[in-house]
């Protein structure tokens, strides 16, 4: 189009030339000599106007379908450059942003490629998806635990949740970070749930991160009873070394009485011996703990009976209802997660307890404004024998967990979500064939991990 109006200008230009050369006043050959000069100049000025604005308007055009390309992300288009210095310069850039960006997008393409690979193979199940929960990603452990291995991306995650386990679907549609256990296949499985939200193109997301713990547990469980097996032989040999030494010295002394040193020998032996029983004694209970024979109890009645043992406070109102409990190990596990409140810093007003019915059984809170668990404290709290405390056996919360589980309950621990502390929630079920028609009254607090 430029072109055509450059062209015509000329035209308009030569034909005023011509018309002024037509009406001069001069000699006829002198005339024709000067009109035909003038075609010819004009001519050859037309035609190489139109070849270098042709030109000129091809390469404009190729740089527009260009940056096209650039635009719907194809950058494999080059364009030859001009003689011209300025647009070869134009074009030289436009070439050198074009292979940039493949280079670019090659090694994007290597990293997501890469990044694929290893969230696939993780053992990690994760799961993103949308404001109105459906799937956008899911890796193949996720795949493998909700859909046999089919793909995730474009379902409901709802309606995949229903055919599974309570306490798995429970931990996925709540938005808290947990632990909890729930049974798959012939073994009951410990699992670490984590939610992330986060805006996505101004659209809220959120991503789901169930990691399996029970060979984790299991193998730490192990190295755990290898390192109290050193332990208890260890202090064994602490004790029965003096004693073997101290039965010598009161053989010697038996033949050559001196009642006053016998005496100071029986006395350490007995010292020693005492020791040895205490400690075997508090590492024994937790391997004989006997199975629990519930009967029906009444909440405020119990909750009472541990106010003089270590004080705290009812929240909210306690229900009329009966719990389906042996009544001495449940004392036992309030009394264990009320000592560690208090050691964790917590006042006594400030640890609370609440009970409340869900899904069908009791929910049991402990929580406290204690200073909290570390990252390394909650993914070790439950393990047998692991304690923060100097003189600690490590025993606390793995027997409160036995005993929770031996009544087919379930316990969590976590933060607070609403400042400093820890909360334990426990689980406990009806008694059997009996449904009490309880439902959840209210929405367990936030447990969070660090």
């Amino acid at each position: 189009m430029r072109h055509r109006k450059v062209i015509a200008m000329l035209l308009a230009l030569g034909a005023l030339t011509l018309f002024a050369l037509a009406v001069a006043d001069l000699p006829k050959a002198e005339k024709g000599l000067a009109i035909g000069a003038a075609l010819l100049a004009y001519g050859l000025l037309i035609y190489w106007v139109r070849v270098s604005l042709k030109g000129q308007e091809a390469l404009i055009d190729a740089l527009a379908d260009g940056l096209w390309s650039l635009h719907d992300k194809d950058y494999s288009v080059s364009i030859a450059e001009p003689r011209d210095g300025r647009l070869r310069r134009l074009v030289a850039g436009y070439n050198g942003l074009g292979s940039k960006l493949r280079s670019q997008r090659q090694d994007l393409y290597q990293r997501e490629l890469l990044l694929d690979t290893v969230i696939q193979a993780s053992p990690l199940a994760m799961v993103l998806t949308n404001a109105t929960g459906t799937i956008l990603y899911g890796n193949l452990a996720a795949r493998e635990l909700f859909s046999g291995g089919r793909r995730l991306e474009g379902l409901a995650l709802a309606p995949l949740l229903e055919t599974q386990p309570e306490a798995l679907r429970e931990a996925l549609e709540d938005t808290r970070d947990q632990l909890f256990t729930t049974p798959l296949g012939d073994e009951a499985q410990v699992y670490h749930v984590s939610h992330r939200q986060f805006l996505l193109n101004g659209q809220p997301h959120r991503l789901r991160l169930l990691k399996q713990l029970t060979r984790e547990l299991n193998a730490q469980e192990v190295a755990v009873w290898k390192k109290v097996i050193r332990v208890i032989a260890h202090e064994i040999n602490n004790s029965v070394a003096p004693i073997a030494s101290l039965a010598q010295s009161g053989q010697r002394l038996a033949q050559q009485p001196e009642p006053a040193q016998l005496q100071r020998v029986f006395a350490a032996i007995d010292d020693r011996m005492q020791h040895l029983s205490q400690f075997v004694e508090g590492y024994s209970r937790f391997a004989k703990l006997p199975k629990p024979r519930p009967a029906a109890v009444e909440w405020r009645p119990f909750l009472e009976s541990l106010r003089a043992v270590s004080p705290f406070t009812v929240e909210d109102v306690l229900p009329s209802g009966q719990a389906w409990i042996d009544e001495s190990q449940l004392e036992q596990v309030m009394i264990n997660l009320l000592k560690n409140a208090a050691e964790a810093g917590s006042a006594p007003a400030q640890t609370t307890v609440r009970v409340y019915g869900h899904r069908g059984g009791w929910t049991v809170e402990v929580r406290d404004r204690g200073c909290g668990m570390t990252p390394e404290v909650l993914t070790s709290a439950l393990l047998p024998f692991y304690s923060t405390k100097p003189a600690g056996s490590g025993l606390g919360l793995t027997l409160c967990r036995e005993i929770v589980e031996a009544h087919g309950g379930t316990l969590e621990a976590g933060n607070r979500a609403d400042g400093p502390g820890a909360v334990v929630r426990l689980w406990l079920p009806p008694a059997p064939a009996v449904d009490y028609g309880l439902r959840s009254s209210a929405e367990p607090e936030s447990i969070h991990t660090p």
